[in-house]
C-alpha cells in the first residue's frame, strides 16, 4: 500500500490566488469567435463568460499593442479588454509595449487605465465609454524581450521606464521580463532590476507524445521556479531590497502538436493530468510564485473551445476548475511513497527540457493546502500509473479527518482521451463522498486520474 503523509502544522507557502490566471489575445479565435461572438457588431459572448467564471480564472493577462485608448487591431483594444474583465470578474494583468512602443504611450496607457484627475488620457478614457478608473495593478516591462535585445540593453531600457512609471502610479505593480526562469538572461535581468520591480516573469512550455515525458516534463519548472527563486534571494540579500520579489509564471501549458497561427491544440487525458501536476508544482512552490498565468483562454492552446454553435470544455478544464476551487491559502507540507518510475528523457521533443536527472518519480503526485485555522484541507494527487490503480494510506500526522470528504476525480476511458463537440465528456469529473473518522483515510487513487479530496480537520486537543 502506498502512503502520502500529511503535515498540517508545517506550511510550505501561501497560496496566491493569482496562480489561477489566464492570457487573453489577439491570437487565432481567442478574442473574434471566442471573447467575442463571431460575426456580431459587438457584445461578449455570454456562454464563454458563464464558463470563464465556472473555472474559476482569477486574473487574465492582455500584452498591449497599438496606442492606448486604439483598437489592437480590429474592434478590441484596451478599454473592450478592461471592460471584458469586469463582467467576467477577473483582475486584469496589462503587459506593456517595450518592443515597438515608447515610454511616453507607456505613460498614457497607465494614465488612460488608472488616471483620476483631468489629464489628457484619462479624458479620452471617459471619452470612449469608461467615466470611472479601471485601477489596474499589475503591469509587465514588455513580452518577451530577450528576442530583440540583450540583458543589459533590456535592464538599461526598463530601469529607465520603471521609476517613470511608479512616479505615475505609486500603486501599481511591475513586473520584469524573464525567460525561463534558468537562463543567464534571468541572472542577469534579476540582478539589474530587482530594485525596481515586484514580480519577476518567466516562461514555459511542455508536452509531449510520449506518455511519461509528458506528465513528468512539468518537474522542469518545478525546478526553474526554484531556481528563479533563489536568483531573487540572492539579489534582495546582496543589494539589500526589503521588499519582497516573487515569481510570475506568466505563460505556461501543454503544448506540442500545433504550429499554425490557431494553435488549436485538443488536449488528452494524459494532457490534463500534466496540467495537473503543473499546478501541483504551484502549489509546492508556493514560496515564490504569486501569479501564473496558463496560456490561453478561449480557443488557442485553451481549456475552453467555442464555435458559432457552442462550446465544449477541453480535459484541461477540469484540473484547472478543481484546483482553483478547492485549493486552501496555506500549502502544507508531504510525503510521499507510492512506489517510484525511472525516467529518461528523450531527444527529439518539442521542448528539450531535461528531468530524468531529478531522480526517481513517484507514481503519485501530491500538493496539500489547509485553511489558516487548519479545520479544512485539499489534497490533488495525480495517479501517474497509466495501467494500475494505487491503494493508498493518507496519514494525518498532526489531526484527524472528521465527516464527509468529497472526491472529485478526473478520468476518462484512457490516455488518449479527448472532448469534442460530439463527445464533450469523453474526459470528465466523477464526483462522490463518504465518511471518514480518524488518522489516517484508505482510498484507491485509479489509472491515469486526478483526485482532489475535501476533509474536515479536528485538531489534537
Amino acid at each position: 500500500m502506498a502512503h502520502i503523509d500529511v503535515l498540517t502544522g508545517r506550511p510550505i507557502g501561501t497560496v496566491d490566488p493569482r496562480i489561477f490566471g489566464s492570457v487573453t489575445e489577439h491570437l487565432g479565435r481567442c478574442v473574434y469567435g471566442g471573447v467575442l461572438a463571431e460575426g456580431s457588431p459587438g457584445g461578449f459572448r455570454a456562454d464563454v463568460l458563464a464558463a470563464v467564471r465556472d473555472l474559476g480564472v482569477t486574473n487574465v493577462r492582455w500584452p498591449l499593442g497599438a496606442a492606448p485608448g486604439g483598437e489592437e487591431p480590429g474592434r478590441f483594444g484596451t478599454g473592450e479588454f478592461l471592460a471584458w474583465c469586469a463582467v467576467a470578474a477577473v483582475e486584469p494583468v496589462l503587459s506593456l509595449n517595450m518592443d515597438t512602443g515608447t515610454l511616453d504611450e507607456a505613460l498614457a496607457w497607465v494614465e488612460y487605465c488608472n488616471g483620476s484627475g483631468d489629464s489628457h488620457w484619462a479624458r479620452r478614457r471617459r471619452a470612449d465609454g469608461h467615466a470611472e478608473p479601471f485601477g489596474v495593478r499589475y503591469w509587465g516591462l514588455g513580452h518577451q524581450m530577450h528576442r530583440r535585445l540583450t540583458a543589459a540593453e533590456y535592464v538599461t531600457e526598463a530601469g529607465r521606464w520603471a521609476p517613470a512609471l511608479k512616479r505615475l502610479d505609486p500603486g501599481i505593480r511591475l513586473i520584469s521580463c524573464g525567460q525561463t526562469g534558468m537562463d543567464d538572461w534571468d541572472r542577469d535581468v534579476i540582478d539589474g532590476l530587482a530594485r525596481h520591480v515586484d514580480m519577476h516573469g518567466i516562461r514555459l512550455y511542455t508536452g509531449s507524445a510520449d506518455y511519461w515525458s509528458n506528465l513528468l516534463a512539468p518537474h522542469y519548472a518545478e525546478r526553474a521556479l526554484s531556481v528563479a527563486g533563489a536568483l531573487i534571494d540572492r539579489a534582495r540579500y546582496l543589494q539589500h531590497i526589503e521588499h519582497e520579489i516573487s515569481v510570475a509564471c506568466d505563460e505556461w501549458n501543454v503544448w506540442y502538436r500545433t504550429e499554425d497561427g490557431r494553435l488549436e491544440e485538443r488536449y488528452t487525458l494524459a494532457d490534463a493530468l500534466a496540467v495537473a501536476t503543473w499546478l501541483n508544482v504551484f502549489v509546492r512552490q508556493s514560496w515564490t510564485v504569486r501569479m501564473a498565468n496558463q496560456a490561453r483562454l478561449v480557443n488557442a492552446l485553451a481549456p475552453i473551445v467555442a464555435s458559432p454553435d457552442g462550446l465544449f470544455s477541453q480535459a484541461i478544464y477540469h484540473p484547472f476548475q478543481l484546483m482553483a476551487a478547492a485549493s486552501e491559502q496555506v500549502a502544507v507540507d508531504t510525503y510521499t511513497d507510492s512506489g517510484a518510475h525511472i525516467h529518461h528523457d528523450r531527444a527529439g521533443d518539442r521542448w528539450p527540457h531535461r528531468v530524468g536527472d531529478l531522480g526517481l518519480f513517484q507514481r503519485l503526485d501530491v500538493a496539500a493546502t489547509a485553511d489558516t485555522g487548519r479545520s479544512r484541507l485539499t489534497l490533488s494527487v495525480v495517479n501517474r500509473d497509466p495501467r494500475r490503480s494505487v491503494r493508498t494510506r493518507i496519514r494525518l500526522l498532526d489531526a484527524t479527518a472528521t465527516g464527509v470528504m468529497g472526491v472529485y476525480e478526473v478520468n476518462g476511458d484512457s490516455p488518449d482521451a479527448v472532448n469534442s463537440f460530439t463527445r464533450p465528456d469523453a474526459v470528465n469529473v466523477r464526483n462522490s463522498k463518504r465518511e471518514v473518522d480518524g488518522e489516517h483515510v484508505d482510498i484507491a487513487f485509479s489509472p491515469h486520474s486526478f483526485t482532489v479530496l475535501e476533509m474536515q480537520l479536528a485538531l489534537p486537543g
